[in-house]
């Protein structure tokens, strides 16, 4: 009888802020972190052609901010999500190059490292869980616009110091998915996302740290701390 007693107190928690879901619309503002990296893919016989032996694209970190506004389509349980995000992001590729010397076998390492300050403009679909007391699940699916302010995409090339060339705009995929707890006046949410560019990024302007490589495609990882009234 205690035991039962006990059960049932658990199962009658206080909800907090109660109303969130009764409401169409909501606000609030996004902090995070973000890994970004390129699929990187080479041309045939870089070997022979260029001396590269190996092309690596290392993930580094980076942040981002944002602004949230969720909008729930006639029930809690889906939402469309649009979080305009400023976020700043760097990617190294790293170039290992066979030694002229024949009696140095320590390759010749060279890196590039692409920096970019992006106005993003995700556009997502969210499946949530009913709540369970204070808490719920969801995952998520869609698309980001992205515009890159960093872009050397309209820049004089270098031929002192050639530099790789983005393109200005790109256009990914986002899968997710995040945790939510209702505290009294406010949802706090934890979310991790994948993004994948669709288009090749990279433009070919015949330049040593270009010709190797036949296409490149952004992603990244993205975990943010969401906080809506």
């Amino acid at each position: 009888m205690v035991f039962s007693n006990l059960l049932l107190s658990q199962k009658e928690l206080t909800k907090n802020y109660k109303r969130f879901d009764e409401r169409v619309l909501h606000f609030g503002f996004m902090l995070g972190v973000n890994k970004s990296s390129f699929d990187v893919y080479t041309e045939t016989d870089v070997y022979k052609n260029y001396g590269l032996t190996s092309l690596m694209s290392k993930s580094t970190p980076g942040g981002q901010v944002g602004i949230v506004a969720t909008m729930k389509l006639k029930t809690p349980i889906v939402r469309l999500r649009f979080i305009p995000t400023l976020s700043f992001q760097e990617k190294v590729l790293i170039y290992n190059y066979v030694n002229p010397d024949p009696l140095v076998l320590t390759p010749i390492v060279k890196e590039q490292r692409v920096n970019s300050t992006n106005l993003d403009f995700p556009i997502m679909l969210q499946f949530r869980t009913h709540r369970l007391n204070n808490f719920a699940a969801y995952c998520l699916i869609g698309m980001q616009p992205t515009i890159d302010l960093q872009s050397q995409q309209y820049a004089t090339q270098s031929s002192v110091a050639p530099f790789l060339k983005i393109y200005k705009k790109d256009f990914q995929g986002q899968v997710g998915g995040g945790l939510e707890f209702f505290a009294p006046y406010f949802k706090f949410g934890i979310e991790l996302k994948y993004s994948q560019s669709f288009e090749n990024n990279m433009i070919q302007d015949n330049t040593p740290v270009s010709l190797p490589i036949h296409s490149l495609y952004n992603k990244g990882w993205w975990l943010s701390f969401i906080f809506e009234g």
